[in-house]
């Protein structure tokens, strides 16, 4: 455990050209007496760290000193290569650069260790797309993933219910969720981030200024939160149901998951038979519908009265076939 710490804390010190004790124990998540015994340790064990007393000081690697990749243990180099998606790398035009990071990465490692991208490959492999459905790459993504690289504003139309809008962007990341493209991009002109579909760009044109980007910004944390509250946002009708003890267990994978817990979990007691009563957020009364439909003799619906209409129709007819 130790030996890892202190690798991560050389490789930290590499890459900065100085970090605080504080820095460092965040990054390490120790306190920062342990930062001072290991960088200490360090400089017994040869590796030049030098600490800057004052207010100011911190930690540094004097003399350009770099290590080499020798303390990768087997599965952390694998890790290293499942790190790179193929098909995400080739829709967006950085194969070429991530095969050569990937070559130059190979010839660092120790002998025993540079057949870890082929174990790597033979065990793992990520297909985005969900089923029964043919990917689709945006015409426009390479030069909106060459624009994220390079922190280059862009001019891009995008089409919009039946119009067409201009917004000047500041491409901050890109997002693949279910085989569709993103772009997260903070719009200058409402000082505010918004995702975008990149398959609804109309043209995307490169300016001749970069942007400054905010550091404290964190792609994964947004879309975390974006994505969340789109989910939310879309519920905005109510179906009050009956559920059996079997109804109970599917509706999390027939419904929006979060939206049956939460249901499921507000639920008073059952009856004598184990049926309970819940009040569902749905998108509308169609997508529950179909959502519901699956769970058959599972489930009742008691409110909207046009919804439950609708499902006694459907269970007529079916009883009117299958007699």
């Amino acid at each position: 455990m130790r030996a890892a710490r202190l690798i991560k804390m050389v490789l930290l010190l590499q890459n900065r050209p100085s970090m605080t004790a504080a820095e460092l124990a965040r990054e390490l998540e120790v306190s920062e007496r342990t930062v001072t015994r290991d960088a200490q340790a360090l400089s017994e064990a040869g590796v030049p760290v030098y600490a800057d007393r004052g207010r100011l000081g911190g930690y540094r690697l004097v003399g350009g000193y770099r290590t080499r990749l020798t303390g990768l243990g087997r599965d952390e180099a694998e890790a290293l290569f499942l790190s790179g998606v193929p098909g995400a790398l080739r829709e967006m035009g950085l194969e070429d650069a991530a095969s050569a990071a990937r070559l130059k990465v190979s010839a660092a490692l120790l002998p025993s260790l540079r057949d870890a991208s082929r174990t790597a490959s033979q065990r793992f492999h990520l297909d985005a797309p969900g089923w029964f459905r043919e990917p689709e790459t945006p015409e426009l993504l390479p030069d909106v993933a060459e624009a994220v690289w390079d922190d280059r504003r862009i001019t891009a139309r995008y089409r919009r219910q039946d119009t067409e809008v201009e917004r000047e962007l500041e491409p901050y990341g890109l997002i693949l969720k279910a085989g569709v493209w993103y772009l997260c991009a903070r719009v200058p002109e409402h000082e505010t981030h918004r995702v975008y579909r990149i398959d609804r760009f109309s043209s995307v044109t490169p300016g001749g200024e970069r942007f400054v980007r905010d550091e404290e910004f964190e792609l994964s944390r947004f879309w975390e939160e974006r994505a969340g509250q789109f989910a939310r946002s879309i519920l905005r009708s109510e179906v009050v149901l009956r559920l059996s003890p079997e109804g109970v267990r599917r509706l999390p994978y027939t419904a929006d998951p979060g939206a049956a817990r939460e249901a499921l979990d507000a639920a008073g007691p059952g009856d004598d038979r184990g049926w309970v009563r819940i009040v569902l957020p749905v998108e509308n009364d169609e997508v529950a519908y179909s959502q519901l439909l699956v769970l058959g003799a599972e489930c009742e619906v008691l409110e909207p009265a046009a919804l439950r209409g609708r499902f006694a129709e459907t269970a007529a007819g079916l009883r009117e076939l299958y007699r």
